[in-house]
């Protein structure tokens, strides 16, 4: 007798199960022939991916070194890990980065690193050959470059202009770096995203300016995401997160850019922590709900929360995109007096005066989002405030707009939308004087 089935595409094995009529006696495994074409399953993959390329380590701080290493091919198509050993431990996932920072290291000692590419099968290529790093013999915090007062916002993300030119068209070295966000891989920092956060254009550019005396606050957040504040999921690893940014710039400046829903808690832990081992200066921006109301209701519950941690911060309300009425100079100087007065219900035991210290104030040159257009007449007007009241900080969106070379009211990155000179607003806020 012969009996006929056919299995699915994915079946690779089955079992035949036989039993004998009365009177027979029992089948034996020999007796049986399974005869017909091997099914059209998918084999197993059992091909590892390529040896990643040209591992580097340098970025050395008294505590981390910074890795990378070129991509490796998988035949599925896609790489499900990379995994670092360090000093042939146990190694960790580095997720689909191309870059590592090794963190909690001791100063002044050496470290061998080997990288190694895994796909989503779990099948890993070989080992890299060793690589050695030295950390620094310094196990402080980055060097902060004293207080900075005025830092115009610089979309990193964009080639031009660089940060030494636009030093060396200005004679303004200090600049806020727009913006630090997760890369594909989650909680890991990237500029934009998308731009590892070593990239050599960026960090030379900072290095070359931070050579000529100037320095630069680190922004994360912002209108776009993915935010740090969302895709690390504890207070530790927003920290680690903020501290590899930190440590791999050079700096002890951090900004927190809020246009979007954040974890307050998490958050604020993460950036008290911060504080307390680094003595970080931590500024939130924020957005306004009014000319006479000040920050959003969200925007003021992150305050409440930063004070009841003992959380030290600027507060610096985006004076840009709010509803409005009468002059638009007018209007920015009125919200951020009233953003002074939701400051003095958060923090109740400060003098105005020592509010004001705490105040920053940030407006988009030119042509706005919302259809308001901020001139140079009142950014004078809002300077003038900013000088007579002592605010602690000035800054504007951004460098790139600051020339003329788009005067049809259009909202662009690269223009004001306006008629003005090249790098008028920047040097219109020189006058700042805290």
């Amino acid at each position: 007798m012969s009996r006929t089935f056919t299995t699915g595409a994915s079946t690779t094995s089955v079992t035949v199960y036989v039993n004998g009529w009365y009177g027979q006696g029992t089948y034996q495994a020999d007796d049986f022939v399974l005869d017909g074409a091997a099914g059209g399953g998918t084999p197993p993959d059992t091909t590892a991916p390529t040896v990643p390329a040209n591992l580097a380590v340098g970025s050395p701080t008294g505590s981390s070194l910074s890795l990378t290493w070129g991509a490796s091919t998988d035949n599925s198509g896609s790489i499900g890990r990379y995994e670092v050993s360090r000093d042939n431990g146990t190694p960790v996932s580095a997720g689909t980065s191309t870059t590592y920072t090794a963190s909690g290291l001791s100063a002044a000692t050496s470290y061998g690193f080997r990288v190694r590419a895994c796909d989503g099968a779990g099948n890993c290529s070989a080992y890299t050959s060793s690589v050695s790093g030295r950390t620094n013999t310094d196990t402080g915090p980055p060097p902060s470059g004293g207080t900075i007062r005025y830092a115009p916002y610089i979309d990193i993300t964009m080639t031009t202009p660089s940060l030494t030119g636009a030093a060396a068209a200005t004679g303004v070295k200090n600049y806020t770096l727009a913006f630090a966000l997760g890369d594909s891989s989650g909680c890991n920092p990237a500029w934009g995203g998308t731009i590892p956060i070593n990239d050599s254009r960026i960090i030379n550019d900072v290095k070359a300016l931070q050579a000529q005396g100037g320095q630069v606050i680190v922004a994360t957040g912002g209108a776009m995401g993915p935010y740090l504040e969302h895709v690390c999921g504890t207070s530790a690893s927003l920290l680690a997160a903020y501290k590899k940014v930190l440590d791999t710039v050079g700096t002890n400046h951090l900004d927190v850019d809020v246009e979007a829903s954040i974890d307050a808690n998490k958050v604020n832990a993460a950036l008290k922590q911060l504080q307390t081992e680094r003595g970080t200066t931590i500024s939130y921006t924020l957005r306004i709900q009014g000319q006479d109301y000040g920050v959003d209701p969200f925007s003021l519950s992150i305050l409440q929360d930063a004070a009841a941690k003992g959380l030290n911060v600027i507060v610096n309300p985006m004076l840009m995109n709010f509803g409005y009425s009468g002059n638009w100079g007018d209007a920015m100087i009125a919200a951020a007096q009233a953003t002074l007065g939701q400051m003095k219900t958060v923090w109740p035991s400060k003098s105005d005066a020592q509010l004001r210290k705490l105040l920053g104030l940030t407006p988009m040159i030119g042509k706005n989002d919302t259809g308001m257009t901020t001139t140079q007449a009142d950014v004078r007007k809002l300077l003038a405030w900013a000088n007579t009241n002592h605010v602690a900080f000035v800054g504007f969106w951004s460098s790139a707009r600051d020339n003329g070379g788009c005067t049809g009211g259009q909202v662009s990155p690269t223009c004001s939308g306006i008629s003005q000179s090249s790098w008028e607003f920047t040097n219109i806020f020189k006058g700042f004087t805290g």
